[in-house]
């Protein structure tokens, strides 16, 4: 009988989802979605001093927002709950003990002090730094408690048999670390907290994770993981190790090269649909030149054998060009729910005021007029950089000098004489598209003037600069009353 695969993610919450965790969170959704077997969210926050608190709800907003869910886990439940590593410190203590009973660990004294000098010691003698066992070797829980009254650490070393392993990785094969490579690792800090490797392991183990997807920086300790399964009697799950995502230099993706977390280009204005397909390509190819899926069809054609071991690059041009494809594809009433959760996380995290702060976020048919009228828009921020200062107050927004220069000022302020002439004539005007446009055009008409001649000035006045929509939409958009109130004001500082 098949057995059923059984994947998870689990993150540390020390922040927002980066798109590297993203990528391990996408792929074991996808295999086992692809398989029929079963999705586990789980938290490891077991570093307490790079803890965030709060963090985790950030990165389950993101994986949702991506359309990522679990089977079981955090925030959701299930059999092997809790899922938040702080809260099953008994579990890892009870099998910890465990190991010391069975000779298989020990408690090891040694301060920062004196670690840091052993390891300054080997530098010294230009060699890799390798714990060595003590002689004598103590696993009675009162001779730690003792060390700890006379203030001296006590944590848990797993006792190493030092022997070669070999991990099998389904992308890089049969990798083997050395015996003499080795040594005798913290599986048990003094706080009582498990390291990473103790902790992932028991959980892991208990439950039934059995194929497990990450990063390859994970590959060079995975021989910890592999001695630590043996000696507690845990089956050793497939493996498979994703390549590093650089940037388009060839650097590992970083905050240098802007910014890298799924919530920092859903406030940039992406769909979530398109970073997920983007991210879905780093490391992996369905085959063919295909590129474009949906979720469902990355579901259907997820296979690990499609995985690279070829370093990625996060091509940010290449997201661009992706979402504004999608943009031109997709329905109005999908740009209009994109639109209004774009708009509802942008004050997150900053004081309020931003300019996207002032379009209705609640009004669709508003929101579906703007996207109508920008056309060929790449993010949803462009819509905001085009149209938020047609919500604002009439006397909030500055005028660009080079736009009152070039379009108003030149040729002896001849922007301002066709201002001033537009003024008296929509004052007297049906506020329709249809009339606008037979007022303008007769206007350029009557005075042989150009639309560009007589269509900036008007945005000049009423934006501040010589961009916004299309300019009978940035009228209608405006009503009578605050275009008209805009243009006096336009009037008023040139005297």
């Amino acid at each position: 009988m098949t057995q059923l695969i059984k994947t998870r993610f689990a993150p540390s919450p020390t922040g927002y989802l980066h798109v590297g965790g993203a990528r391990t969170a996408l792929f074991n959704f996808l295999w086992a979605r692809h398989t029929g077997g079963q999705f586990l969210l789980r938290i490891e926050d077991t570093d307490r001093e790079r803890h965030v608190e709060g963090a985790d709800r950030k990165i389950v907003a993101d994986l949702r927002w991506l359309g990522i869910e679990w089977d079981e886990g955090f925030d959701k439940g299930g059999s092997n709950a809790p899922y938040v590593q702080s809260q099953r410190l008994e579990v890892f203590r009870k099998l910890t003990v465990k190991l010391l009973e069975e000779g298989k660990a020990y408690y090891a004294f040694e301060t920062s002090q004196e670690l840091e000098a052993l390891r300054s010691a080997a530098e010294a003698r230009k060699a890799s730094f390798r714990y060595l066992r003590p002689e004598k070797l103590v696993s009675d829980p009162d001779q730690a408690e003792h060390a700890r009254r006379q203030g001296k650490p006590a944590v848990v070393r797993f006792k190493n048999p030092l022997q070669d392993v070999t991990i099998r990785d389904e992308l890089f094969g049969e990798v083997t670390v050395a015996a003499a490579e080795q040594d005798d690792f913290v599986i048990l800090k003094d706080d009582g907290f498990p390291t990473y490797h103790l902790a992932n392991v028991i959980d892991d183990g208990l439950m039934g994770v059995n194929f497990i997807m990450r990063g390859q920086e994970f590959l060079s300790q995975t021989w910890r993981q592999k001695l630590l399964r043996q000696a507690l009697g845990f089956d050793e799950p497939r493996y498979a190790h994703l390549p590093l995502i650089m940037d388009m230099a060839g650097r590992k993706l970083s905050k240098r090269d802007g910014d890298v977390e799924v919530f920092a280009f859903r406030k940039a204005g992406y769909l979530p649909e398109v970073l997920g397909n983007f991210i879905a390509l780093l490391g992996w190819s369905p085959g063919g030149d295909r590129e474009k899926m949906t979720l469902a069809e990355m579901v259907e054609l997820f296979t690990p054998d499609r995985l690279s071991k070829t370093n990625a690059k996060f091509d940010r041009t290449k997201l661009l060009a992706f979402n504004t494809d999608a943009v031109a594809a997709a329905s109005e009433q999908r740009l209009v729910d994109g639109f209004a959760d774009y708009l509802s996380v942008q004050d997150q995290g900053g004081t309020g005021g931003s300019p996207a702060s002032l379009i209705p976020a609640n009004d669709c048919e508003m929101l579906g007029r703007m996207i109508r009228a920008n056309h060929g828009f790449r993010t949803f921020a462009d819509l905001v950089a085009k149209c938020s200062v047609l919500f604002g107050p009439d006397d909030a927004y500055a005028f660009d000098e080079k736009a009152v220069a070039k379009v108003l000022e030149k040729n002896g302020g001849a922007g301002y004489a066709v201002l001033a002439e537009l003024r008296a004539l929509l004052d007297k005007a049906d506020w329709t598209e249809p009339a606008l446009k037979v007022l303008v055009e007769n206007y350029c008409q009557r005075k042989s003037l150009s639309m560009g001649q007589v269509a900036q000035p008007i945005r000049v006045a009423v934006t501040g600069t010589t961009i916004s929509p299309a300019i009978y939409d940035t009228l209608l958009f405006l009503g009578k009353a605050k275009t008209l109130a805009r243009i006096d004001r336009c009037l008023r500082q040139k005297a």
